[in-house]
């Protein structure tokens, strides 16, 4: 099976970043780097430059999800998680992150800020109907399914 592309073009403010990499063999996500100083004081979020742009093959999306280290130590969300981005996207990567913790967070340039994972992705058929078919859940909405 050959592995789809994802095609990276670098912007001027990207040169000397690595490109996304994984960093183990089973890894499902890449790490990418910011190509940004910054502070986020608690409770501040920011849309942190990559220096990237992307062209993610048809039928696929690029998710960006958190690094789980970095959110369950300092408390950094990456917002709207997973963010999509979508095939037909040409403009710079952003990563929306949020700084959840109590202290200050300072984020380098070059620092792996996020993951990005490839996932295909399925376009539905969108059909209005006057009824739906019955379940046994019904219109059962949060916390419906956890109840004895």
């Amino acid at each position: 099976m050959t592995a789809p592309v994802l095609r990276i073009a670098r912007l001027p403010h990207g040169e000397g970043l690595p490109l996304p990499a994984y960093q183990t063999a089973g890894a499902a996500g890449m790490d990418v780097c910011a190509a940004e100083d910054l502070r986020l004081v608690p409770g501040a979020r920011a849309a942190v430059a990559t220096g990237l742009a992307v062209a993610v093959p048809p039928g696929f999306e690029l998710q960006v999800r958190a690094r789980s280290g970095w959110a369950l130590r300092d408390g950094v969300a990456v917002l709207n998680a997973p963010g999509t981005i979508d095939s037909d996207y040409r403009g710079e990567v952003k990563i929306i992150l949020a700084n959840l913790g109590e202290a200050e967070l300072a984020i380098a340039r070059g620092m792996r800020i996020a993951q990005l994972v490839l996932a295909p992705v399925v376009q539905a058929a969108v059909e209005e109907v006057d009824d739906l078919d019955a379940t046994a859940r019904g219109a059962g909405g949060f916390g419906s399914t956890g109840r004895a």
